[in-house]
């Protein structure tokens, strides 16, 4: 494995809790002295199917947090959206199944050496890993203000538990029918002014994330980003992830989200050109 996924390892993992939360599962994993190297904006790939199944190919799952408890000891909890075949397969596991986990995978979230003013943004069930981190950022001293987003409030992921978890909260949904009607990125340009806002962490569709990345430029806020790109081996060797990244000189080229990423210094990914064969 790259040196990125030093800490990584593949173990057999025991699958505590499965809970229902709206349109998702939380799933608690058993993962061991794991947690204590896992940090926000890393990812786990999970075997999927089964012994006998078709899916050869692991799914990667971003981890929305860990802790440690002296009944559990290490647990890694997952926020999973049965969409696909192996999602569904996931989601309908039952507590005490073993899964085959390798983690942790991939570049995490920086985090400031000194309290500084930070805007955690969101889409749908993507916003997840971001509660781990306000938890990070408030043990550093910072300042956390956070807006989640979605097309409707059934996709919307635990309002609650972030509005715990930060110093103020906004909940925009495109129909309206959550918090304000719009567009999560709508009050960001307004934020960056009023709050003073030096680092904004984003999780959540390509759209959202580009469209931050708009608002970002030409100021001086940083912008840290988990990019979403399909994943087929999670540890670099498949290239079927790649998005185009410019260097300082502006040469553009196609870097691994799974060991370049899934975190990524949104001033450098050429938006404009996601998604093309260059």
């Amino acid at each position: 494995m790259s040196q990125i996924n030093k800490n990584a390892k593949a173990i057999s993992a025991t699958l505590v809790s499965n809970k229902r939360v709206g349109q998702y599962h939380q799933l608690i994993i058993n993962v061991g002295d794991i947690a204590s190297v896992c940090k926000p904006g890393n990812f786990v790939a999970i075997s999927v199917g089964g012994d006998s199944s078709r899916m050869v190919l692991r799914r990667a799952f971003a981890i929305s947090r860990v802790s440690t408890n002296s009944t559990f000891g290490g647990t890694m909890e997952l926020i999973v959206a049965p969409h696909g075949s192996g999602s569904k397969w996931l989601c309908a596991q039952a507590e005490g199944a073993i899964l085959d986990v390798v983690a942790p995978l991939g570049t995490a979230f920086g985090i400031p050496t000194e309290p500084v003013q930070v805007l955690l943004v969101g889409g749908g069930y993507g916003s997840a890993p971001l509660f781990g981190l306000a938890e990070v950022l408030n043990a550093r001293g910072c300042r956390v203000d956070m807006l989640l987003g979605a097309s409707t409030a059934a996709k919307i992921y635990a309002p609650m538990e972030g509005k715990r978890s930060v110093n103020s909260l906004r909940i925009y949904t495109e129909d309206g029918s959550m918090g304000q009607l719009g567009r999560v990125t709508d009050p960001i340009a307004s934020l960056i002014a009023d709050l003073n806002i030096a680092v904004i962490y984003s999780c959540g569709p390509m759209g959202m994330l580009s469209a931050i990345n708009s608002i970002t430029n030409g100021t001086e806020v940083v912008h840290q980003c988990a990019v979403e790109e399909s994943m087929a081996c999670g540890i670099g060797i498949c290239m079927t992830c790649v998005i185009p990244v410019a260097d300082e000189s502006g040469n553009i080229a196609m870097l691994r989200s799974c060991i370049d990423g899934p975190v990524m210094d949104g001033a450098s990914v050429a938006w404009d050109k996601v998604g093309q064969v260059l």
